[in-house]
Parts: structure tokens; sequence; C-alpha cells
């Protein structure tokens, strides 16, 4: 079964659709008010009118008196001169006192009830053939005999009048809605040219122009928040890529010193035939130059799965104390070579993390520390509980301070205090950076001080 993917709508249509669907609603809402107030207004005129009739038969009944004859004449008159309007009278027993011709009432005493006061909402709408009706039936005492009196009214021309009026009404709120829809699409189209505007300044910017960034008083408010996300994001990889530049550099640089040395002292080699002794010294020295661009080259690998998340420490139980002290007897024959004492101080509570990733980092600090400490001096290393279930480990050496503007790069690949004396080191700048990658693997921090001739990198861990 293949799955498509839809393309999310745009914002423009997104909008009107909302406002469409709002417009919709509203003019549904207001045509029905206007036919319901309009229907309204022609039930109360025909309430009036229906009680106007209706004491014009009282009238004619009280006029008529009780001869059959005279009140015959007297109700035929009662309301001439209005047209499809109609009526009947009745007495109390039931029987017909006069019924005016045209319209058949005496059907409409079944679905009608008998009321005292006329108004629109005790009026009855009823069909008789093809015409329908609106009426009332009164009850009314005239001359001490109780009549029942029906009036009704032909609602043939309100309903042709409502019928057009429905078309035109539902006509004119077709075309407001359709203009109001128009000028909303033109307000939303003239409401995101900031944001196109601001589309194609942010598609102008490349790669050599990452220095460029937006202003954000020049974009309405809710872009401004948009604006400054994208100028730190910019800023972010102006300077992620002026790393990656300075990185690119480094690595060329420091593979080509060794690359340089292998290839001079092999021409040397090849220049004039020699006895074993000397080809072997110049093999060793190869060696020498290859075994440092073999480090160098597993020191990038390892800091690239590291950057990738691909080195996952195996967290075991370890003991600090005895991770510096197994150190300490490895780096005893070079610490006695430089007369260096080791001394470690301090305790503390177990940590979890991985065993030769956690020693190659402390390693690190201390072949630096030995390497830059003076003879006879001392390199300390201190445990602490700093607190909020935290663990510290300090390495301490003598010599020469690192400048506070150095500080805050000092663990950067490559980055080295003194250039001039990079060749001079034996290593290659990337040792700090592994240390740096290994304790943040393990949710730690790495810190460096240098003050009055002291040199301290400060490792933190989460006590276990």
């Amino acid at each position: 079964m293949k799955i498509t993917n839809r393309q999310p709508l745009s914002l423009a249509a997104r909008v009107m659709v909302f406002v469409g669907l709002a417009i919709g609603l509203s003019l549904f809402l207001i045509g029905n008010l206007v036919l319901s107030a309009v229907e309204r207004h022609f039930a109360e005129q025909d309430a009036g009118e229906l009680a106007v009739m209706t004491e014009a038969v009282v009238e004619a009944l009280q006029s008529g008196g009780n001869g059959s004859a005279q009140q015959t004449d007297a109700l035929a008159n009662a309301i001439s001169g209005h047209h499809g309007v109609f009526f009947e009278v009745r007495d109390a027993q039931g029987d017909a006192v006069y019924s005016m011709p045209g319209a058949d009432l005496s059907q409409a005493t079944d679905p009608l009830s008998p009321t005292s006061e006329i108004n629109a909402g005790n009026v009855q709408t009823w069909q008789e053939g093809d015409k329908t009706f609106r009426g009332v039936i009164s009850q009314n005492e005239v001359g001490g005999r109780s009549y029942s009196i029906t009036t009704a009214i032909d609602m043939g021309f309100h309903l042709d009048f409502l019928q057009s009026f429905h078309r035109t009404l539902w006509l004119i709120m077709s075309l407001a809605g359709a203009i109001t829809l128009l000028a909303a699409w033109y307000g939303i189209h003239q409401a995101h040219a900031p944001l196109r505007d601001l589309s194609d300044r942010i598609g102008d910017i490349q790669a050599d122009r990452l220095h460029v960034r937006l202003d954000p008083a020049s974009v309405p408010s809710e872009l401004q928040g948009l604006v400054t996300s994208f100028n730190h994001m910019i800023g972010r990889l102006e300077d992620s890529f002026t790393r990656l530049s300075h990185f690119s550099a480094d690595i060329a640089h420091e593979l080509r010193t060794p690359l340089t040395n292998l290839i001079t002292q092999t021409q040397v080699g090849l220049g004039k035939a020699r006895d074993r002794e000397e080809y072997r010294e110049l093999l060793y020295s190869n060696l020498e130059e290859q075994e440092r661009l073999a480090k160098m080259v597993n020191d990038m690998l390892w800091l690239a799965k590291s950057d990738h998340g691909l080195l996952k420490p195996v967290q075991t139980p370890l003991d600090l104390a005895r991770e510096v002290n197994a150190l300490f007897d490895f780096f005893e024959a070079l610490a006695e070579e430089k007369q260096i004492r080791l001394i470690l101080e301090g305790q503390a509570p177990p940590i979890h993390g991985d065993r030769a990733m956690l020693r190659r980092a402390i390693s690190n600090l201390l072949s630096n520390a030995i390497r830059l400490t003076p003879s006879g001096e001392t390199v300390l290393v201190q445990l602490a509980r700093t607190g909020d279930q935290e663990v510290s480990l300090s390495v301490q050496n003598p010599g020469s301070e690192i400048p506070a503007e150095h500080l805050p790069n000092i663990f950067d690949r490559f980055y080295r205090v003194d250039p001039s004396r990079a060749r001079q080191s034996e290593g290659a700048g990337l040792g700090l950076a592994i240390v740096k990658s290994i304790v943040e693997a393990h949710g730690g921090r790495a810190e460096a001080t240098s003050a009055r001739n002291m040199t301290t990198f400060t490792l933190t861990f989460l006590e276990d």
C-alpha cells in the first residue's frame, strides 16, 4: 500500500477556510434573524388587522339588533372595502349566524382554540386547498348573547412577498459574503507581504554572508520573535562554520608537517647508497612520524564519533581515587625522570562511568601537567564533593599562566595558547578536546582556570 504525504494547507488557505466558515455562519444567522423579524412583523400586522375586523363584526352585531335580516345586512357590510379578509359568526349553540362568502371557515374551528385577546402569539395558520389563511376565533358577548367570531386573512400576498424577499435576501447575503471573502483574501495577501519580504531576505544569505543579521525593528511585532530566533541561529551557524573552517585548516596543517617529514627523510635516504644502520635509523624516524599520524587520525575519528553520539559510555561504579592511583603508577617513571611529584588529596563518593574513557580523560590531563610542570615541582590531583550531588576531580600544576582570553577556547580542537611552540609539542592539540567530549558524554562538565602561575583543570561529575 502506497502512502502519500499530503502537503499541509498554506497559511492563507487556513485563514480563508476559517474566515469563510465564520462569514457563512454569520450571514446564515443574520439571514434567518431578518426573515424571522419580517415574518414576525407580518404576524403582528395580521393580528392587528384581525382585531380590527373582530371589533367591526362586534359593532355590526350590536347595530343589527336581533332581527335576522337587519343583522345579516349589518354583518355583510361590516368589513366592506377590505380584500382578502373573511369572517364567520356562530351563536352559542354553534349554528352559523353569518359566513362571508369566498372561504369556508367552518373547517377552521377544529384546529383553532377560542381566545379573548387577539395578538401575534395566538393567531393560527392553516391550509385550505391551494390557499393559506391566518386567523383567530374570539368569544364575544353582544346584547347578552354569546357569539364565536372567526376572522381570517388570505396570506397569498404575504407568502409571495416573503418568497421574493427570501430570494433577494439570500442573493444579497451571498454577494456580501463573496465580497467579504475577496476583501479578506486581499487583506491576508497584503498581511503576508512582510513575510514574503523576510523570506526573500533570508534566501539571499549565503555561506559567504553569514555575518548578515536581520533587523527586528523592520518587521511587524508578530515576526520579531522569528527574526530574533533566526539571527541567533545564523550566529550559531557562523560560529560553527568558522570553527569548521579553522578545524579543516588545522587538520591540513597538522597532517602536512609529518607527511613533509616522511617525504623529506625518504628522499634523503634515497639520495645515495647507505649502510644498514643508516636505513634502520631512517625507518625508525619514519615510524615515529607514522605513529604520530596514526594517533592524530585515531583521535579525530574518536571525536567525530563522539560528536555524532556513537560513543556510549559503559556505566559501572568507579572509585576515582583508585583510578587516579592506577594512573600515577603508569606515569611514575615519566614523573621521576622530570623530578616531579604526583600527589592525590581529598576523597569523593563513587560515580558511574566508563573506566576506559575516564582513564583516558584523566591521563590526558596528567600528561599535559607533567609536560608543563617545571622540574622539582608537584602535580596535585584533588577529589571533592562539591554539593548538589556533584563530584569534582581537579588536576593542578605550576607553570606559566594561561592568559584569560585563551581560557574559553582551551578545550577547542587544535587550539594552542602559543602557536609558535606547536611543533615542539608531542601532541596534536586534541587532548583537551577529547577530555571535554568524554566528560560531557558522562553528563558532566570541564573547566579551566589559571592564576598566580598555577593552572587547574576541573572535571565535574554527578554523584552515583
